[in-house]
């Protein structure tokens, strides 16, 4: 099996029951569902069927709700061609553009009040850095700006400031409707756009509680990666979120894009450490989005995001409104399962690096210097919060990671995580009974059989927060 989970975005190519079936089967593991666009009725029946198919074929698959965030974006009345050295105008109110009587080209953007942020230098980056400005000129309704790189600016176009720290929150209004109406459908992930500090994440979370009652069950939090400040800030964002996700694409606009893959390969180490799940995200297998077959050097890019020991990686609009979706996730199945079974997958010795160990961190480690040591089969750990699965599968071990548990959120969310097949099972009241019903269920599962030996890792059934005390090897009768 792929240790490397895959997460797939659905749109309009893949909202049908019988394609998101075939992705399933194709080796995806997470769906992504992307509020930027559709509504909630269209997203709503999606994760519908993600929902149902996931039951029908008994497999935990995660669903990724992805709020747009603050979003900025050109609005013009037409197509607006602006040449290299024109001065324009930049407005934040539409209206008030539209009635101004001026022999300048101007667009705006639909963000009241930024102007007031963005300062003389400043650069203003549109539809993904294709069109380039630099502010150089400043009234209290409009910027003038010079035009770097020409273009056509087009209508609701993507627009990144990455001079300026506009300290909006990651939260809009529309976020906080789709965050309701996502938490009314029960996803599993709720990923958080431009996140720029810890802060955004915990008041999140704050606001999630409150709408669901501290008696529910909470979608794990992940933070997009996207922003300069989010950089500056990564330890803090990585210690208050549930996962991270490393979003490329706006992360190289807003920052040196020479500079990316760095970031990307130091992020993923920080999370590995901290025992946080990473994705590695945009135009992985992009070219797939026309063409059956994807370039060298995307390929050479998903193989290095496995190497780099990433716990998933994404596809966004290769199976959203690709022409070969299913094909898309295939590539890259075998991708990863081919450099998964290469040398140049294994984590170096002493990476973690742990100092000062938690009673949790040490039993892990210990359950994989076992399952070294004794050859055994397989480590099968029971799990309440997926916690004790995080701390296990950071040492990225080379034989399967069983895990049970007792939640339903807890199994879907483990969907991300490398490594591991999860399995719910009945409460359990004694440490017996819960070592006999994990080994029962995976005999049955033909994941096991006699004389295989197990590392087995466990705590106390009947307590509610994640308590790893033992770990021993069991040989399966």
């Amino acid at each position: 099996m792929k240790r490397t989970k895959i997460i797939a975005t659905l749109g309009p190519i893949t909202s049908s029951q019988k394609i998101i079936k075939q992705l399933i089967l194709s080796g995806l593991d997470v769906v992504r569902i992307n509020f930027s666009h559709g509504t909630h009725q269209s997203n709503g029946e999606m994760i519908d069927r993600v929902k149902e198919i996931r039951k029908k074929t008994k497999k935990s698959i995660g669903i990724i709700a992805d709020l747009q965030g603050p979003r900025i974006r050109t609005l013009v009345n037409k197509e607006l061609k602006i040449k290299e050295g024109e001065i324009v105008r930049v407005w934040d109110n539409f209206k008030k553009a539209q009635r101004s009587i001026t022999p300048t080209k101007y667009f705006a953007l639909d963000w009241i009040g930024i102007i007031k942020k963005i300062n003389i230098k400043d650069k203003i980056l549109i539809e993904d850095g294709l069109l380039q400005l630099k502010v150089v000129g400043k009234n209290k309704n409009y910027l003038e700006a010079q035009v770097i790189e020409g273009g056509i600016i087009k209508n609701h176009k993507g627009v990144n400031i990455p001079d300026t720290n506009l300290k909006i929150s990651a939260v809009t209004s529309k976020d906080e409707k789709d965050l309701k109406f996502a938490l009314s459908k029960k996803v599993d992930f709720i990923a958080l756009s431009f996140v720029s500090n810890a802060q955004e994440i915990i008041q999140t979370r704050k606001k999630i509680q409150k709408i669901i009652g501290h008696s529910g069950a909470l979608p794990h939090i992940i933070a997009k990666i996207e922003r300069k400040e989010a950089i500056k800030n990564i330890q803090e964002i990585i210690r208050a979120a549930d996962a991270i996700m490393v979003a490329r694409g706006d992360l190289g606009i807003e920052l040196d894009e020479s500079r990316v893959v760095i970031y990307q390969k130091e992020i993923i180490a920080h999370c590995l450490k901290s025992a946080t799940p990473v994705i590695v995200a945009t135009q992985m297998l992009n070219s797939m989005i026309e063409n059956s077959h994807p370039t060298r050097a995307e390929v050479s890019d998903v193989s290095n995001a496995v190497i780099d020991h990433a716990d998933a990686v994404m596809l966004s609009g290769e199976t959203a409104n690709g022409k070969y979706p299913i094909q898309a996730v295939k590539v890259m199945k075998d991708i990863i399962k081919k450099t998964e079974q290469s040398p140049f997958d294994v984590l170096k010795h002493g990476f973690l690096q742990d100092r000062n160990q938690s009673v949790s961190a040490a039993i892990a480690h210990s359950a994989h210097e076992l399952l070294k040591d004794t050859k055994s089969k397989a480590i099968v750990a029971a799990s309440v919060s997926g916690f004790s699965a995080r701390m296990i599968t950071r040492h990225r071990p080379e034989k399967p990671i069983f895990v049970m548990t007792n939640r339903e959120t807890t199994y879907n969310q483990l969907s991300l995580v490398w490594g591991v097949e999860s399995f719910i099972l009945p409460d359990c009241q004694t440490l017996d009974e819960l070592i006999d019903q994990s080994v029962e269920t995976l005999k049955k599962e033909k994941s096991i059989k006699k004389q295989d030996k197990l590392v087995i890792v466990a705590g106390r059934p009947h307590i509610v927060k994640e308590h790893m005390s033992l770990v021993k090897v069991e040989e399966v009768r």
